[in-house]
């Protein structure tokens, strides 16, 4: 085995959560996080030792948002970066919001000043990267540059979700 190139920081696993409500609307968020451009991203982050992609989506959810009512995740995609100075690895969740009066709040304002329900053909732009990767095998679409998508369907699961997930 070999050492990370030099000049090369520690690869990165995160998940971004595709968190649709019954209408078809995805959760996004308005980052806002100092020292970044402004972007509109997924609920998501770093995925923690021991977790599963469905484990750190639901947490990150509810992190972020404040919305435990999440059910039905599942993994839909990996997509990987590697056009940086640092691997990225993100694994894309699809999960529905269980309880339909569920209503986001900003419980991190230094990263998120805002949450807002959108349909996914009318998402809000600049997307961030990673949420722009997911979004792209989500819908179908071809991914940006510099980025590998990876379909994690299960038997009998399409990577959209399937029937009755998007």
């Amino acid at each position: 085995m070999t050492n990370a190139s030099p000049g090369r920081r520690t690869p990165v696993v995160g998940v971004g959560a595709l968190l649709l409500r019954p209408d078809g609307a995805v959760l996004i968020g308005h980052r806002i996080k100092q020292g970044e451009p402004e972007t509109w991203c997924l609920p998501g982050g770093h995925v923690e030792a021991g977790e599963s992609f469905e484990a750190a989506a639901v947490r990150e959810i509810a992190e972020e948002s404040g919305i435990h009512e999440v059910t039905d995740a599942r993994t839909f995609t990996v997509v990987l970066h590697t056009a940086a100075d640092r691997t990225q690895v993100t694994a894309g969740v699809v999960a529905r919001l269980a309880a339909r009066d569920a209503v986001p709040a900003a419980l991190e304002p230094e990263v998120f000043d805002r949450w807002i329900w959108a349909r996914p053909e009318d998402l809000p732009a600049p997307l961030f990267p990673a949420s722009a990767a997911l979004l792209a095998v989500w819908l179908g679409s071809p991914v940006p540059e510099g980025w590998m998508p990876y379909p994690a369907a299960r038997p009998g699961v399409l990577p959209h979700g399937g029937p009755g997930l998007r």
